[in-house]
């Protein structure tokens, strides 16, 4: 491949990279807004997004907490649903080839986004620049929004007088909804939800959440019907880190 080509790729990655990373990192300001509607204050909420940093997993620990369920059920849930970014860090450390800190670094931004945008790229210098730019992007973009949104939640008060006591559950339908395009996740999806609600009323609060997650792994891992996604492209994707 000529230098041009290189040039034009890499090109190519890094405003991919760019408008993934302004894109995703607004929806931070849901999560900012929704931590403190749970109860968790400026800096605790900042914590989750700069240490934590993936949607999914932070949306779980606010709903446990928020519903008055123990830390220990917040992160084991959470843990859960963070599993998948250690089966992308299987393909992204082959591309990507780092040793010491920055395979530490590559750890932490290897997020449903980084992954999609890097392996979509033609070339290895592309992939690992679409890789890094997003992850760094989605970080940056999406630590920002976190603060305005727990600032914009600060600023209105207590959350039941806007209904916001009930946001993060909403905030989880949310994030769910764009995933529901088969009928395998249909069917895990559905599982999920019967176990929570049947649930509900005889385990302490959070425990209903983490063993709708316990089912939803079980049935996605045992669900017949599910194809390989294209290259590039993961299935399911995330629309938060």
């Amino acid at each position: 491949m000529s230098a041009a080509v290189e040039d034009a790729a890499v090109g190519t990655a890094r405003r991919q990279a760019l408008s993934v990373g302004v894109a995703t990192g607004a929806y931070g300001v849901s999560f900012g807004a929704l931590a403190v509607a749970a109860g968790f204050d400026v800096l605790q909420t900042q914590a989750l997004s700069l240490l934590l940093f993936t949607g999914g997993s932070q949306f779980a620990v606010v709903s446990v907490m928020g519903a008055g369920g123990s830390p220990a059920t917040a992160v084991a849930t959470s843990t859960m649903l963070g599993i998948r970014n250690g089966l992308y860090a299987l393909e992204t450390s082959r591309v990507l080839d780092v040793r010491g800190w920055r395979r530490l670094a590559a750890a932490h931004v290897t997020i449903d986004e980084s992954t999609a945008v890097g392996l979509a790229q033609p070339t290895t210098r592309s992939r690992r620049v679409g890789f890094w730019w997003t992850g760094l992007a989605v970080l940056a973009f999406w630590n920002l929004a976190t603060l305005a949104g727990s600032a914009l939640g600060n600023a209105l008060g207590d959350p039941r007088t806007w209904g916001l006591d009930a946001a993060a559950a909403a905030a989880f339908v949310g994030l769910i909804w764009p995933r529901l395009r088969s009928a395998p996740t249909v069917v895990t999806a559905a599982v999920a939800a019967l176990v929570a609600l049947v649930s509900y009323a005889s385990v302490p609060a959070g425990i209903p959440v983490l063993l709708a997650a316990l089912a939803a792994l079980v049935v996605g891992l045992t669900g017949a019907g599910r194809t390989q996604p294209e290259p590039g492209h993961l299935d399911g994707e995330d629309p938060t880190p």
